[in-house]
């Protein structure tokens, strides 16, 4: 990790760059999936799994059968772990429901708004060296809250055409209704166009890899929404003298083991800590199964060194990391101060890691700098917000002015009629 000592703001865009990947080169392949998808529904889904995939599959649809099986396989203490972990993260989902809004504005003017579930919800699983798992707890859990009436999952399969068991136990777990053997391009091309087999979705959620990411950028082509935009994951610890060094050292790893575009950060005040540091991370990574991939993380990652604890906090905001944790002596007004994050770790005992498994908090969260305009995966990602009104006959009468005055000023005269056809009629009666 490169070195910084009380970097200038000018150099602060620099030292924040992501190493986000350029899209534009994989839109005309996009292009094509969607285009064959739309014209040859599973024939296409099927050719594309073969291709990229290099697995022949009929039906992609998991039977019940398989779920009871890969039930069956699953290590008990595993299950107990994502037990525990489902009971948190529904626990904090479900606090997270609100009353309906209803206000009377004036007098005979009534207004509210209730939230209703969106009914159709797709979840992408990344498949790869590792079974996200607990991507579906992130996922499908919320959507249960939420009452969406119809949740599907696709997840690539491996080269025996077969998901692994934990994905399906955790998925049947949570109450996904149908699970498919699909990835990539051709999985979010399924989930939006739908097919024979594949239901059209309202909404996609779920990271992925940058086909993946391209692929539900073209969905909002096609009146269906997405989470969020999705990249590299990436991590700030920001930690003085109180900090454990260790501690700090290992969470940095544990983001750096995600992908060698991952990105991690340390800003500190305390020098010594750097040195550290970096002793612990040449002692832990080397026992890591996953070592090379963390090395080429850190190539892309930086230590950073302020004087000031008012320059850290300045830097901090400025960066607007996914995920950030702050162990620092007075971190509570320090935390009070952050602007923009996707998620906030506080304290010594309080590693990233339990974020993404099982302390309660959403692991979906937006990357490159999106926590400006994003938040991360909630219960209200699953919900929408209807609004509602009804206003009496002495409610128009004294708000009808207002409107006609307005509608007037924009030249809306079909806008004024709308009021003063009602307010004839009542002075009339």
């Amino acid at each position: 990790m490169q070195v910084y000592t009380n970097p200038k703001p000018d150099q602060w865009a620099t030292l924040t760059q992501r190493g986000s990947a350029s899209y534009a080169s994989l839109e005309p392949l996009a292009k094509e999936v969607f285009d064959e998808v739309a014209q040859k529904g599973d024939k296409a889904l099927m050719y594309y799994t073969e291709k990229f995939d290099k697995v022949k599959l009929d039906d992609f649809s998991v039977t019940d059968e398989e779920i009871e099986l890969a039930k069956a396989r699953v290590p008990e203490k595993l299950k107990l772990a994502i037990q525990k972990a489902k009971e948190n993260i529904y626990r904090f989902h479900k606090a997270q429901k609100t009353n309906e809004v209803k206000v009377e504005t004036q007098k005979g003017v009534n207004c509210w708004q209730k939230k209703l579930p969106i009914e159709k919800v797709g979840l992408y699983i990344p498949g790869g060296s590792a079974p996200l798992f607990s991507t579906i707890l992130m996922l499908a859990i919320p959507a249960q809250v939420a009452g969406c009436s119809h949740v599907l999952l696709c997840s690539p399969p491996d080269s025996n055409g077969e998901l692994p068991d934990v994905i399906l136990y955790t998925a049947n777990l949570c109450g996904v209704d149908k699970i498919f053997k699909l990835g990539g391009m051709q999985a979010i091309a399924g989930m939006t166009l739908g097919t024979a087999s594949l239901p059209k979705v309202d909404k996609l959620f779920g990271p992925g890899n940058q086909y993946v990411t391209v692929a539900k950028q073209l969905a909002t082509q096609y009146q269906v929404s997405i989470d969020m935009p999705a990249g590299p994951s990436e991590l700030m610890v920001v930690a003085d003298a109180t900090a454990n060094a260790a501690f700090v050292a290992s969470d940095l790893l544990s983001q750096a083991e995600h992908g060698p575009d991952s990105q991690v950060l340390l800003v500190t005040t305390d020098r010594e800590m750097i040195d550290d540091v970096t002793e612990e991370i040449e002692r832990q990574i080397s026992v890591l199964e996953r070592e090379d991939t963390a090395r080429k993380a850190l190539n892309n990652s930086k230590i950073i060194y302020f004087d000031q604890q008012e320059e850290a906090l300045a830097f901090t905001n400025f960066y607007g990391a996914e995920h950030l944790i702050v162990c620092l002596e007075n971190e509570e007004d320090f935390v009070n101060q952050i602007k923009h994050a996707g998620s906030v770790f506080i304290g010594n005992y309080t590693p990233e890691s339990a974020g993404d498994y099982a302390s309660g908090t959403n692991h979906t969260l937006p990357t490159n700098g999106y926590v400006r305009q994003y938040s991360g995966v909630n219960l209200d990602s699953f919900l929408k917000a209807i609004t509602y009104q009804k206003i009496t006959a002495q409610g128009l009468q004294d708000l009808g002015p207002v409107i006609e005055e307005m509608a007037s000023a924009e030249g809306l005269q079909a806008h004024k009629n709308a009021v003063s056809i009602r307010l004839k009629k009542l002075a009339n009666e």
